[in-house]
């Protein structure tokens, strides 16, 4: 096969990495991309699904409940070769051990060609149950705001990771906390996006209709601004950890591309290039989004045809079930019953279940990158999210209103309507929400820029103290 044919191989072969894909909304949204795949992609294209999970059991069972789903939609499915199109790639990895984080990517940069997509979806909510009376009460008297932005959860304060380095008496400082809900939710993604910026990288000049490598951060309706503090970026003081880390992800993913975030980012992206055979030892210098470029991390190697980052993007999958907030399967079934009433009375992001709250998630995988330049050209980059309206749930693509950033970052404008999925139109406003100001916009960005700073800070921090090699 010559050069040519190769690329468009590659191209028609797609590969998409979803942490925490056993359960919930990760499961859900595995399924929905097998679905949207063979339903919009012509017959020569293939997906390769990249699912996490904290053991090989959680991997065992979900490849064998995914490939179940795939038979049991082939008698619906108009091309019968349709399941041969999608491989399942399994991987474990706890997202609160960075030792574990070191040793995927590892394997990852070795047996991967690519990653086209990675969503960032695992993640944990540190909650011990709800406060049954309080719950009660305030969705007889205030239901749409109290399943919207629940307030009766009871979190547990503190929670720090196991220890991440090795005891050793000759040791003679002692291992800083890390937060577990921040590590699972956002740290361990963001070494782990670093540690694989070579899969999610692509070529200066690439073919035409093709994609560049998308960063998708999971989010929550929930990431409210007084749920997050600087100062506490691990939130180990906080009653609201999970809150916090959404937060934290909207704010890194909205400034990604910003100038006041640019030196941060930078660094972020300057991973070592994937290990290749002794005699074809190569560095392609990454290029920052103003086509800058950076020194190749080998000078001693050749330099090769520069490469663009990937991009960030962020999406909240509304209210839909989940296992984050550990309650009785009654109770459980009484949430999905007044979410639904939530929804009839008129709210956008009560999704209700995991499958609908994937909306979003796989439109960002699969849309195309003019689709969603165009999008973020016109209107500013946006936290998307996964909306149904009326009795039957029908499914939208929305922006979401983020405190400080507004719908797009655009201070005084208003936001195009989308064409037939709606993607584009306002969602829901929370209540108290204000329209952006000049004021709030470059707080916005500041905030950014220290929170890209800390967290490359933290990172760097991190790896001295692993060393560069896992065990």
């Amino acid at each position: 096969m010559n050069g040519n044919g190769a690329l468009k191989a590659k191209q028609a072969h797609t590969h998409v990495l979803i942490t925490g894909a056993n359960s919930g909304l990760g499961f859900a949204t595995c399924c929905r991309l097998i679905d949207e795949f063979l339903d919009t992609r012509p017959a020569t294209h293939f997906l390769t699904l990249i699912i996490t999970t904290r053991d090989t059991t959680k991997s065992n069972d979900t490849i064998s409940r995914l490939e179940t789903y795939l038979r049991r939609r082939a008698p619906r499915s108009k091309n019968l070769e349709d399941a041969r199109r999608i491989s399942i790639q399994a991987e474990q990895v706890d997202l609160t051990s960075l030792r574990s984080i070191q040793n995927v990517s590892k394997r990852l940069l070795v047996t991967t060609p690519k990653i086209d997509a990675i969503i960032l979806n695992a993640g944990i909510g540190g909650f011990t149950g709800i406060n049954t009376l309080k719950a009660t009460w305030l969705i007889l008297t205030d239901l749409i705001e109290t399943v919207t932005n629940p307030p009766f959860k009871i979190p547990s304060i503190g929670l720090t990771t196991k220890p991440q380095l090795p005891y050793s008496e000759k040791s003679t400082t002692s291992e800083p906390p890390l937060g577990q809900v921040f590590c699972a939710n956002v740290f361990g993604h963001y070494l782990l996006v670093h540690n694989l910026t070579p899969l999610l990288s692509r070529p200066t000049s690439p073919q035409p209709n093709s994609n560049e490598g998308r960063i998708i951060w999971v989010s929550s309706l929930e990431a409210l601004a007084h749920t997050f503090d600087l100062r506490d970026l691990q939130a180990l003081q906080s009653s609201t950890a999970y809150e916090s880390s959404k937060r934290l992800t909207d704010i890194l993913a909205l400034t990604a591309s910003l100038p006041a975030t640019k030196p941060w980012v930078d660094r972020f992206f300057s991973a070592s290039p994937p290990p290749q055979k002794s005699s074809q030892l190569v560095t392609a210098p990454l290029l920052s989004k103003d086509n800058t470029t950076k020194s190749p991390s080998h000078p001693e190697t050749v330099p090769q045809p520069q490469t663009l980052p990937p991009n960030f993007y962020v999406t909240q999958p509304g209210v839909c079930g989940t296992n984050i907030l550990p309650i009785h399967p009654i109770l459980y079934s009484f949430q999905v019953l007044v979410c639904y009433l939530a929804r009839w009375l008129g709210s956008a992001w009560h999704t209700v279940s995991a499958y609908k709250g994937a909306c979003a998630i796989v439109w960002l995988v699969l849309a195309s990158q003019a689709e969603l330049d165009g999008l973020e050209e016109a209107d500013g980059a946006a936290k998307w999210g996964s909306a149904a309206t009326g009795f039957r749930g029908r499914e939208s693509v929305m922006r979401t209103e983020v405190e400080g950033w507004g719908f797009g970052g655009r201070v005084g404008k208003e936001v195009e309507v989308g064409k037939e999925v709606e993607v584009g139109k306002r969602g829901r406003r929370m209540r108290g929400a204000v329209d952006l100001t000049e004021e709030a916009r470059v707080s916005f960005e500041e905030l950014g820029r220290e929170c890209w700073r800390e967290m490359e800070e933290l990172r760097e921090e991190w790896e001295e103290r692993l060393g560069s090699s896992a065990e």
